[in-house]
């Protein structure tokens, strides 16, 4: 299920800054990007850019993005994070998620048209500089059927 975001107010500064955290993202070399682990739910399509791996920031690649760093240090009890690119035609399959202490954000980046997630029995489409947050211990899927890229902040 989605949850109310009136329970997170730190999202505001990371909506706030979206564009520089966006600029940042767009500015790493794909090469940079590695496949999403859980190749099982996916096949093809889905890379990330990790910036936080339990609870353990990866250094190099916050230093890369001064501006996604700084946001997420107002993020409280921060254990994951990175930029998650999707690519056209991509389509994660259902899954859940087996961590009940954890929330899953996403801010929206880059955005086409027909990319979404569902939740439940719940779907909403990304939209670029807004976030959701959502309990990944319910089943939830994503896809892009667009024709370029999506891309998130997921934390």
């Amino acid at each position: 299920m989605f949850l109310d975001q009136r329970h997170f107010p730190f999202l505001a500064d990371l909506r706030a800054r979206w564009e520089a955290i966006r600029d940042e993202c767009l500015a790493l070399p794909r090469k940079t990007y590695q496949p999403w682990v859980q190749r099982e739910m996916y096949g093809q399509g889905w890379s990330v850019y990790g910036l936080v791996a339990f609870g353990e920031r990866i250094e190099e690649a916050l230093e890369a993005c001064p501006n996604t760093a700084s946001a997420l240090t107002k993020v409280p009890r921060l254990t994951t994070a990175g930029f998650s690119r999707m690519a056209p035609g991509t389509q994660i399959k259902p899954h859940q998620g087996w961590v009940t202490t954890v929330h899953r954000a996403h801010l929206g980046l880059v955005v086409p048209e027909d990319c979404a997630l569902r939740v439940g029995d719940e779907t909403r489409q990304w939209r670029e500089g807004k976030t959701f947050v959502f309990d990944d211990t319910v089943t939830h899927e994503a896809w892009n059927y667009g024709s370029s890229d999506r891309v998130v902040l997921l934390f």
